[in-house]
């Protein structure tokens, strides 16, 4: 089924919509097709400012399916990646969407790490995980080019395509009665009678219930609809390298370092993608543009906002030597390499060729505070997921469910 064509059928702006979900990333397809699921009889309205779906976060990450083995216990992130993990293998096999659950290993590299790895290998058994310990040898039996000091094996990780997901869920959300708009950005948001006017560049849409998806434009879409989300949304560019075809027997499955416990990113890592590729990294930099990609993408007003916000400055005073860290292997691909040579000693620069890269949009509050989970914000008429990163493609059937659940309440 081509989506994109029927995303573009014309809508009267005197329909008035029970729910509208604004931006058509994974969480906000997975939210409109649960709001199907539960009221098959409402007008439900998805609108997307790009051309298609799942064009920022979504179509940009890593792909993997994650087990939820690094997160608080008790938090969203915890519970929702676990269940979502289950559910979106469910969802693939009922279906026919490629996965495969090939399993991952975080290895300690130096000794100074091995308390680290074991406070992992807790945190996995306190989330109800399958996670087991492994010896240096056994992982050669996994990862044959693997040097390390020990390791904890995570078998329920897996790989996907998000893209391939996200197209069934817009198909899934158009068969259940629902309306899709692609090129429709969101301009303004007024409030008549306890309805919202959407204002966009299509023309406007009248709503009772407003879900704001929009992922790195979250925090602006809350502010529209009057909404002071308390935090504002840094975007971090991963940049990642891919290793060339001939080198490829390097990596079988899913390899990640142990990450600093004070930093929400998981440091650089190989990553075999469902296409067979295999992709080494991400680093994480701060991006001068919220949409930006590439290095010398900036945009005056993301910048603006960024560099005079006060917690940005009280993150950056607390991190500046990891900061500094990333910002050298961002330009310096010899920094790049030696870090993915403390996991593989035998790559070589050589082996690497750029690709593609992504943005995440974390939410930081202003003391600087990185939002350490997701970040649902609900008001009469709205709901606002306003810190949705990874592993919110993992856990975005669960995050549906939630915002139904939500909404109920």
């Amino acid at each position: 089924m081509n989506t994109n064509l029927i995303a573009n059928t014309t809508v009267p702006t005197e329909t008035l919509y029970d729910f509208t979900v604004i931006g058509g990333g994974i969480v906000g397809l997975s939210a409109a097709m649960a709001l199907g699921q539960k009221y098959p009889d409402a007008q439900i309205l998805v609108v997307e400012k790009e051309s298609d779906w799942a064009p920022h976060q979504t179509g940009h990450n890593s792909g993997v399916i994650h087990s939820g083995i690094y997160y608080k216990p008790g938090s969203l992130k915890a519970k929702f990646s676990r269940e979502g993990n289950l559910s979106l293998v469910q969802f693939c096999q009922k279906h026919g969407i490629d996965y495969d659950i090939c399993g991952k290993i975080i290895i300690a590299t130096e000794t100074a790490e091995i308390p680290l790895l074991e406070n992992i290998y807790q945190r996995g058994l306190a989330n109800e995980l399958q996670v087991e310990k492994i010896t240096a040898e056994a992982v050669k039996e996994i990862e044959p080019h693997v040097s390390c000091l020990a390791a904890i094996r995570v078998p329920s990780t897996g790989i996907i395509s998000y893209k391939q997901v996200c197209q069934k869920y817009a198909e899934l959300v158009k068969l259940n009665g629902g309306e899709l708009r692609l090129n429709t950005k969101v301009e303004r948001i007024f409030t008549n009678n306890n309805n919202h006017i959407l204002e966009t560049n299509q023309g406007s849409f009248q709503t009772k219930f407003i879900i704001n998806c929009a992922g790195l434009q979250s925090d602006r879409v809350a502010k529209l609809n009057q909404v002071d989300p308390q935090i504002q949304i840094v975007p971090f560019r991963g940049e990642y390298y891919e290793l060339v075809p001939e080198k490829r027997y390097l990596v079988k499955h899913l390899i990640y370092p142990v990450p600093n416990p004070n930093f929400p990113f998981l440091g650089v890592h190989f990553t075999r993608m469902i296409d067979g590729t295999i992709h080494a990294g991400p680093n994480a930099v701060l991006s001068l543009k919220r949409e930006g990609y590439h290095k010398t993408d900036i945009n005056l007003r993301d910048a603006a906002e960024v560099l005079t916000y006060p917690g940005f400055w009280k993150l950056a005073a607390k991190y500046y030597g990891v900061g500094l860290e990333e910002i050298i292997r961002s330009f310096s691909k010899a920094a790049f390499v030696k870090s993915l040579q403390r996991l593989i000693p035998e790559i070589e620069a050589k082996d690497l060729i750029p690709t593609h890269a992504g943005v995440r949009a974390q939410a930081l509050a202003n003391d600087g505070q990185l939002v350490d989970d997701f970040l649902l914000i609900k008001r009469p008429n709205s709901l606002h997921v306003c810190n949705a990163p990874s592993p919110a493609a993992t856990s975005s059937l669960a995050i549906g469910e939630a915002i139904v659940a939500e909404i109920l309440k």
